[in-house]
């Protein structure tokens, strides 16, 4: 660890979140001494403190322990680079619209790519008022089901969250254009060919 790098980082998250040191010591519960030496690259903070300081910075720990962070590219408005994150553990969605650094149950995530699937749900669409009505012909039992259907559509991504024992349907606004990207808990990430 590079204790001079992680301290300027430490002083500079502090400063942006308009903080003194002596606040940082109170939620830590150490002396505020203490965190004049690390901003000072005299010393590092305990590995039990880590947790809780980078809450209080609002940063990434391990970034924070590399003493910098990497910022991602502007986002270039292209929403074709839509990602989708799903957690192991909670089974949280997540979406970004381009490269980003997701977390969830405190493990770093990495976005699903489409699998080559030989045989994708069937599906159904019906023009309901305003809506497409999509219909899957896909199993929705706990150990087989459709956790979300997403449309992705110019500058907007409709998610649709399905749950097992439910009706594998969802409701997306009509507009002009869309991929239908669909996740299943077995097969993976699916997109559908052709536009909406």
């Amino acid at each position: 660890m590079d204790c001079v790098k992680i301290g300027r980082l430490i002083a500079r998250l502090r400063k942006e979140r308009n903080l003194t040191q002596k606040d940082i010591a109170e939620e830590l519960g150490i002396q505020n001494k203490t965190v004049s030496k690390w901003e000072c690259g005299l010393g590092c903070p305990d590995i039990s403190l880590w947790p809780e300081l980078s809450a209080i910075l609002g940063v990434d720990m391990e970034q924070m322990m590399e003493g910098e962070i990497t910022s991602n590219k502007p986002d270039s408005g292209n929403i074709d680079k839509v990602r989708f994150y799903v957690c192991p553990s909670c089974g949280n969605i997540l979406v970004s619209t381009g490269s980003a650094s997701i977390s969830c149950c405190g493990r770093k995530l990495e976005y699903i790519l489409p699998e080559e699937i030989s045989i994708e749900p069937r599906i159904t669409i019906e023009e309901i008022d305003t809506d497409y009505f999509i219909t899957f012909d896909h199993p929705m039992n706990k150990e087989h089901y459709l956790s979300f259907v997403a449309c992705v559509k110019s500058d907007r991504v409709f998610l649709n969250r399905l749950y097992p024992e439910q009706s594998p349907t969802c409701r997306i606004p009509i507009s002009a254009g869309g991929k239908l990207y669909v996740y299943c808990v077995k097969h993976g990430l699916m997109v559908y060919p052709g536009n909406l």
